[in-house]
């Protein structure tokens, strides 16, 4: 635990106590659960606590975020191939590529392949996108994501999505995702 923030004790108002730039709120008869410290430490151990630059909230870093993450191989109509290297920034607290990059590669390349079979004409949102987390691909694995066209329609396109260790040809993680197709409103 760190330092009360500088008001007075006489104060009723709440306190800012801080570890790091972690900070939490307390009134000042309040005392710490034994187990704080604890926590805080964990929270530190897996970066929680390290102050988010300007730059990261900015409109759209999401996309910035996956794009250097994810490079293009090959797109044919109902298909898409990336490759990725699984980097520390992107990586669990267990040294694994993290489920959230996962499910939001598969989201990317889902759109991508959808792209490849329904018109400019026509936006599109996700209704659905189940993730199976086969295995684990750990610090600097490469990856290979496959999207397919399963089905494609007027109005919904169902996309298949692997991701499968570039050395060994295993199958880490698997996605299914529905995308709907909407006219573009005329306004």
């Amino acid at each position: 635990m760190g330092n009360p923030s500088s008001t007075s004790p006489d104060s009723q108002e709440p306190q800012a106590i801080s570890s790091s730039d972690v900070t939490t709120t307390a009134k000042p008869d309040e005392i710490s659960p034994p187990y704080t410290p604890n926590v805080m430490r964990f929270l530190e151990g897996t970066g929680i606590s390290i102050p988010i630059a300007e730059n990261y909230s900015s409109e759209d870093f999401y996309s910035d975020l996956l794009c250097n993450h994810l490079k293009v191989g090959t797109v044919r109509r109902g298909h898409v191939t990336c490759f990725t290297t699984v980097k520390p920034t992107i990586t669990n607290a267990f040294g694994g590529l993290h489920g959230g990059v996962v499910a939001a590669m598969a989201e990317r390349v889902a759109i991508a392949t959808a792209r490849t079979v329904v018109g400019e004409d026509k936006d599109m949102f996700l209704g659905e996108l189940a993730m199976s987390y086969l295995s684990s691909a750990t610090t600097d694995a490469e990856l290979i994501v496959e999207g397919s066209v399963v089905r494609s329609g007027r109005n919904l396109t169902v996309i298949e999505i692997g991701f499968k260790m570039r050395e060994t040809g295993k199958l880490v993680y698997s996605s299914h995702a529905t995308l709907y197709n909407t006219p573009i409103a005329k306004l």
